[in-house]
């Protein structure tokens, strides 16, 4: 495997050293901080990393942090927005109808179809597995004839620009390891988020404002909890962690000068920091030390774009009528797909939205239809927006959860009253946009929507393609950690080439 140029700000005496293969003397650097001693030699590989190392800052110089990078080789797409509906949207009310489950609504779930899966502690001890049919309909929409729950009409008219994936699958059963699954590409907590290994890769369109903004919906029911390590920097220089916009005041915590400090001190502040920082650079050779200066420089450019960036004063009343009158109060969802797009525009590399409230294990009905209602319009909106201010064919789209839900019912079988339990084995997810092909509907579930038949597609296939779409061989974008390299689809993943245009 070789290396993605890893980009680790190194202090010119390390990196000299490195490049002269002195290994012995680089170990005995008094000034070498104690965390790549450990780092360097666990799992007794640490002369090999570090050689590796030497040999990746000898081929390349690394870019300063927040500097665009080329993609490996040319790329679909510069941008990407994920509309993250954390809590798993059920496959049977929005993308994936299934007829036979109506007919036999209420029958127990056969032993042949569930195989012996295993079910969640919340389901287990049910004595039968009755079936739920949907209480929606679906119809067909555009040229493509692609099936749309009636609950999402907004989206229904975008189904010639969309590309389905009916066959997506997981092996995360439980939220947590689910959502930090898609976020970072393993279940544990730990690794890189998503937009932190694009901004790492890729850097940003723009020195001024974040490459890898979070919005999460103030407007959404909050049953699942979110963390802020779903876009932490994991172990890659904290600079590529994504920054998180609020509604309120101050968009950014922190990011105003508190009362009787202006903006020339401010400047000044830094200025004398920046002296500091080199001076203890010179005794501790440690690669945050250029993290944090570069997130303080950051903050302080942020000082005058972020409140021209989030302001929509200048959006005229017609965005509103598209996004829906939501959009007019921050924070909402239809308010942070329309920020997306503002940010988009501004060059930000990786906006992602989340929004909470899918988790219908009960009052199945209302629920997901109150959900629909909440983010139907306003997901729609912006692919519309985007492809009316001609950046959709450069941007990628995605929407989706972390799993899907069951075919048959959790608990008691209600009328009017009934939910759906966790299901990892196939669930939807769309993607519009750049480089992949409109239209179209990829993967086959059996008819009861509880295995996929044809065309599975893994999460690590997902984050694989998606890298592509940027121009990133997946394999290539590597950070070396701990005595190996990482990457976001760990030691798996295949792009799906039946995706792309």
């Amino acid at each position: 495997m070789s290396a993605f140029d890893p980009h680790v700000p190194r202090p010119a005496p390390e990196r000299e050293l490195l490049r002269a293969g002195d290994l012995a003397a680089f170990a005995r650097d008094p000034r070498l901080a104690r965390r790549h001693v450990l780092g360097l030699g666990a799992l007794g590989l640490g002369a090999l990393a570090l050689s590796s190392i030497a040999r990746g800052n000898a081929r390349s110089n690394a870019p300063r942090p927040g500097d665009a990078r080329p993609a490996r080789f040319p790329a679909k797409a510069k941008r990407v927005v994920y509309l993250f509906q954390a809590g798993g949207p059920s496959q049977f009310e929005t993308f994936d109808p299934k007829p036979l489950l109506r007919e036999k609504h209420g029958e127990p779930l056969p032993d042949s179809v569930r195989q012996g899966q295993r079910l969640t502690g919340m389901s287990a001890n049910q004595a039968l597995l009755p079936l739920a049919g949907s209480f929606t309909d679906f119809r067909r929409h555009g040229e493509s004839g692609l099936w749309v729950s009636d609950l999402l009409p907004h989206t229904a008219g975008l189904a010639d620009r969309l590309c389905v994936v009916r066959s997506l699958h997981t092996e995360a059963i439980n939220h947590d390891p689910a959502i930090t699954y898609f976020c970072t590409g393993h279940q544990q907590p730990g690794r890189p988020s998503m937009g932190a290994w694009l901004s790492y890769g890729l850097g940003s369109d723009n020195a001024n404002l974040p490459a890898f903004v979070v919005l999460v919906s103030k407007d959404a029911n909050r049953d699942q909890p979110l963390y802020s390590r779903l876009w932490g920097p994991g172990f890659l220089p904290s600079e590529h962690q994504g920054v998180q916009f609020r509604s309120g005041a101050e968009a950014v915590l922190y990011l105003a000068n508190p009362d009787g400090v202006s903006r020339d001190a401010r400047r000044s502040m830094l200025d004398a920091l920046k002296a500091l920082e080199a001076e203890q650079r010179t005794h501790a050779l440690d690669p945050e030390i250029d993290a944090r200066l570069a997130q303080a420089e950051l903050a302080f450019r942020m000082q005058t774009s972020v409140p021209e960036a989030t302001s929509t004063k200048g959006e005229p009343d017609a965005t509103f009528t598209l996004y829906g009158e939501s959009a007019r109060t921050p924070g909402t969802y239809a308010a942070n797909c329309l920020l997306a797009r503002r940010l988009l525009e501004r060059g930000v590399r990786f906006v992602q939205l989340f929004h909470q409230g899918w988790d219908q294990h009960g009052n199945l009905p209302a629920g997901i239809t109150a959900q629909c209602k909440a983010t139907d319009q306003a997901s729609a909106a912006l692919v519309t927006d985007l492809a009316r201010r001609g950046l959709l064919d450069d941007t990628l789209v995605v929407w989706g959860g972390e799993f899907g839900r069951t075919a048959y019912c959790q608990g008691k079988m209600t009328p009017g009253d009934y939910g759906r339990d966790h299901h990892p084995r196939c669930f939807p997810v769309w993607l519009a946009g750049a480089g992949v092909k409109a239209g179209h509907v990829h993967g086959t579930t059996d008819e009861f929507g509880y295995n996929v038949v044809d065309g599975a597609v893994h999460v690590h296939d997902l984050h694989a393609t998606l890298l592509h779409l940027l121009g990133i061989d997946h394999e290539q974008l590597v950070y070396p950690f701990q005595g190996r390299y990482f990457r976001l689809t760990d030691v798996a993943g295949e792009v799906v080439r039946e995706l792309l245009a």
